[in-house]
């Protein structure tokens, strides 16, 4: 099934306040997988949405990273990936307008991505914001609306 959202539904999801459980820590601790680690964790927004912190890593290179937010879609399966923060492990290009760069990068979904077939993440731009895995989370956490728990610290 497909969905499209607009940028101000997908603005208005990552404003959503976002609590998270005393337990977070915990649950976010990555388990070796085949080639990768990995760990993911669903949670309730203030509203009533549903949302899943995901978290990849290569075994072979600490820098082929992913921290996603993605929302559940209400009435379907699909999870659809409001923002991505990768690791410097590759080059990425902007698709329709073709610029290309290295390095740490943030996806974003976007409508005008969604109208033209492409991923709803798709788009991305570089940034400096974090060098690492535990960067990107804390990134994430901080620029998605995510609440912690009361007397709770960032740490890994």
């Amino acid at each position: 099934m497909e969905v499209t959202l607009t940028d101000i539904e997908i603005q208005e999801l990552i404003n959503e306040p976002k609590p998270l459980p005393e337990n977070f820590l915990e649950r976010l601790k990555l388990k070796t997988k085949r080639g990768h680690k990995e760990a993911d964790l669903d949670i309730g927004g203030v509203n009533g949405s549903k949302f899943r912190i995901i978290i990849r890593q290569s075994k072979a290179d600490p820098f082929d990273f992913s921290v996603i937010l993605g929302y559940q879609v209400p009435k379907t399966n699909v999870m659809f990936r409001l923002r991505r923060y990768n690791g410097r492990s590759h080059e990425h290009t902007n698709k329709l307008e073709n610029d290309r760069f290295s390095g740490s990068h943030i996806h974003q979904a976007t409508l005008r991505y969604q109208q033209l077939g492409l991923r709803e993440d798709e788009f991305a731009e570089s940034t400096n914001k974090y060098a690492d895995l535990h960067g990107a989370i804390h990134c994430l956490l901080n620029e998605c609306s995510f609440i912690l728990p009361t007397n709770s610290q960032l740490f890994f």
